[in-house]
């Protein structure tokens, strides 16, 4: 019989230990990417929400040939349809800024953008900001259209 010489097979300690750091690592920035995307998907919501809300207030003044309108309450970062008395909460660390025509400005922080039985509207910009990430809900005031952009250029 030949002499075999056996080797150790396995593992070190160390280097053991070197790939556990770098399994450590990578799934820190897994997880720092993954909020990341969960703030930007919290303000993607959020604008949907909105502009949803605008299309359900012009479709029903269309329908009914009345006035109905979306107030954004700025205290409290929530909306309002008219003709219901919900109030949508939107999460309170989303920064809302509303562009609208002078007298559809309240007292106490309050915005609303009215829409028409002729598909018409006050029209307005919605701005939702969280960090670095940005979305505009455009009404227009001719047609009633709402339209949502990811920047503000």
């Amino acid at each position: 019989m030949t002499g075999i010489s056996k080797t150790q097979q396995g593992f070190t300690l160390l280097e053991l230990i070197i790939v556990l750091l770098i399994s450590v690592l990578g799934f820190a920035v897994v997880g720092s990417n993954i909020a990341s995307g969960n703030q930007s998907t919290r303000i993607q919501a959020a604008a949907r929400d909105i502009a949803s809300a605008l299309r359900y207030a012009h479709g029903q003044s269309l329908m009914s040939r009345q006035p109905v309108s979306v107030a954004i309450n700025l205290d409290d970062n929530s909306y309002r349809i008219s003709n219901r008395g919900k109030r949508y909460p939107l999460d309170e660390k989303i920064d809302i800024s509303v562009t609208v025509a002078e007298e559809e400005f309240t007292d106490g922080q309050q915005a609303s953008i009215r829409f028409f039985g002729d598909g018409s509207s006050t029209g307005g910009r919605i701005t939702l900001e969280w960090g670095k990430q940005l979305r505009r809900i455009d009404v227009n005031w001719i047609t009633g259209a709402v339209s949502i952009h990811d920047s503000a250029a």
